[in-house]
């Protein structure tokens, strides 16, 4: 069973506060490994990568296999059903769409000295796609990380992906068919980091590195930082509900179920102001566990992390829920759309009880790559903008120089940089000849 709290129980504050600091992973230090991992790949490029792949993955390639193939990507395209391949392009086009709206404009305009100021948005040149592996794989991340980078304008963006034995998902190179990715290779963990970081003899380095992946891909994505951008280092998965007994407590304990059956150390908390209500969810999510295809792993997860909490009022939800600050946060009241305006802290929201969590994952348009771990405090999830920079532009004319930039001058001496100031003076001294 899920711990029960009440904000009218003397303990709460305590119990709250364990609940928001509780360890909900197993990291083991990896760093070390890591490490020699990167080393290794930028000395020996193709061939540490080969020997790392037969080592973890059990598959031996060269490296004109690690690459698929455009044959090989249509024949595992065909396997995908009609139903299957319909269902990405929708998700495809409304992931789309939604980015799309991301796009910044560029500005230009000119101040009272007449001088031009403003910026300019470009996309970097290349990005790398981390997917897990195996059969395991997920075809929404694909098209999660892979269409906000295209929509961006990124030329070239390349995918690796673990195959295990040989095994890879035809939905994952369907979804990256769908995307537009320009290349899809063969090989996972930490060494493929390294080789999209540093690049090898047959894989051309990238600008930025996103996706999901386990402790060595996380450690890797931190260590390559600098070098390269990433994404975020995500942990497990999260989702908070608050809801009023105007719910159907099967919905609200399926949905709770939906985070929870990602990983063992996924956490799933409801937040109501009917302790009745909350009780007869938590009946509702032990009956749909003895059922529940991945029981095993959202068993453990409700068991160990999950929460159930009383509120007196509303309000106070709310302060909680900015307190969590959590991945998913859906709010299933009376008042959806005027307490969803309230919240500072999440993720991504989920208005009204007939916007499951779900829908958000899959097809909804914005993105599922988010904050986790409480940083939605101070990040945001995965977009357009992740894949685009700033350019400040400024120019100067005769006249803006001459009413400014004896200010400049001046502040350059206060640093004692007089090359600064002598770059500004040297040009004062021209216009003060009257000469331009």
């Amino acid at each position: 069973m899920p711990q029960f709290l009440s904000t009218t129980d003397a303990d709460f504050e305590s119990r709250f506060a364990a609940l928001l600091t509780a360890k909900r992973e197993d990291s083991p230090d990896v760093d070390d490994t890591v490490a020699a991992i990167i080393a290794d790949v930028r000395a020996r490029g193709d061939a540490a990568v080969l020997e790392l792949t037969q080592k973890f993955d059990r598959l031996t390639l060269t490296p004109t296999t690690m690459r698929f193939s455009a044959a090989e990507i249509a024949a595992e395209c065909a396997r995908v059903s009609d139903a299957d391949r319909q269902a990405l392009e929708l998700a495809a086009d409304r992931i789309r769409a939604y980015h799309s709206r991301q796009m910044p404009d560029d500005a230009m305009w000119t101040d009272d000295t007449g001088a031009s100021l403003g910026w300019r948005w470009t996309p970097v040149s290349a990005a790398g796609l981390y997917v897990p592996g195996g059969l395991a794989s997920y075809p929404s991340s694909v098209l999660m990380n892979a269409i906000p980078a295209k929509v961006a304008g990124v030329q070239r963006l390349a995918i690796v992906v673990p195959t295990p034995d040989g095994i890879c998902n035809p939905l994952v190179l369907m979804a990256a068919k769908i995307a537009g990715v320009d290349e899809i290779y063969r090989i996972g963990g930490a060494q493929a980091v390294a080789a999209l970081a540093y690049g090898t003899q047959t894989i051309a380095p990238v600008d930025k590195i996103t996706g999901p992946g386990n402790a060595f891909v996380a450690a890797a994505k931190r260590r390559v930082f600098g070098k390269v951008g990433i994404d975020m280092i995500a942990g497990p998965s999260e989702i908070l509900v608050i809801a009023d007994k105007n719910n159907d407590p099967d919905w609200i304990a399926l949905d709770l179920l939906s985070q929870a059956e990602h990983d063992e150390s996924a956490q799933s908390i409801l937040i109501t102001d009917d302790a009745g209500f909350g009780q007869a969810v938590a009946k509702e999510v032990e009956k749909r566990l003895e059922t529940l295809e991945r029981r095993a792993i959202a068993g453990p997860s409700w068991r160990d992390f999950g929460a159930i909490i009383t509120v007196r009022d509303m309000d106070e939800a709310v302060t909680l829920s900015d307190r969590i600050a959590p991945e998913h946060l859906e709010i299933c009241t009376d008042d959806a759309d005027a307490l969803s305006g309230k919240i500072t802290h999440a993720g991504a929201i989920f208005i009204g009880s007939w916007t499951p969590e779900a829908i958000g994952d899959y097809i909804g348009g914005p993105n599922h790559v988010l904050p986790t771990a409480r940083s939605a405090r101070f990040s945001s999830g995965l977009s357009v903008m992740d894949f685009i920079k700033r350019t400040t532009l400024s120019r100067m004319t005769p006249d803006a120089l001459a009413a400014i930039g004896a200010s400049a001058e001046r502040l350059a001496i206060s640093e004692s940089l007089q090359a600064h100031g002598l770059s500004v003076r040297a040009r004062l001294d021209r216009l003060n000849r009257g000469e331009t």
